[in-house]
């Protein structure tokens, strides 16, 4: 007789071979990003100090390349993580999960991630501090100034702030 062997049971659907990175991968991406950047690191920093160029890092963060254990052990190393915090939130990581669900997607790391985000924050990074934090406020105003804009709008169109003896159309 021969011994059984183990079965591993996939969580989700395969990915297609050459053309969508894992979902594993493209998590794991998003987590060095986010640490990087809660780290205040750029990606040049990140790169020279465990030896790689910006361009291998951002294909990490993309997941359009594989980070193998021994490279994301010196990144994590470098950003003074262990090495299971990229893993936080995987579904599966965690022993009490019974089903998998499929991987949260953060539009702002989306952002961080694509070559418009890496710009402007490199841009940012590059500004005086006293500059970088005016420029933060003036974003913030843009945002609430728009918010108010688009309550204003929908209040509106709702029909609440109608003046009187106008008609619906």
């Amino acid at each position: 007789m021969k011994p059984q062997r183990s079965v591993l049971h996939r969580t989700g659907p395969k990915p297609k071979i050459e053309t969508d990175p894992h979902p594993a991968d493209q998590h794991v991406g998003r987590q060095i990003a986010t640490v990087r950047v809660q780290s205040d690191v750029s990606q040049a920093q990140l790169a020279r100090t465990i030896g790689i160029s910006f361009q291998q890092l951002q294909k990490y963060e993309n997941a359009r390349n594989r980070v193998s254990a021994s490279m994301l052990y010196e990144i994590a190393t470098s950003l003074d993580v262990p090495v299971s915090r990229f893993f936080d939130g995987l579904p599966g990581n965690d022993e009490t999960c019974i089903e998998a669900r499929p991987l949260p997607v953060d539009e702002r790391l989306d952002f961080i991630a694509s070559a418009e985000g890496r710009r402007l924050i490199e841009r940012l990074v590059n500004l005086p501090p006293r500059v970088r934090g005016r420029v933060s406020s003036l974003i913030a105003a843009l945002g609430e100034e728009l918010t108010l804009l688009d309550t204003k709008a929908d209040s509106e169109t709702a029909g609440e702030s109608r003046p009187a003896g106008c008609k619906t159309v």
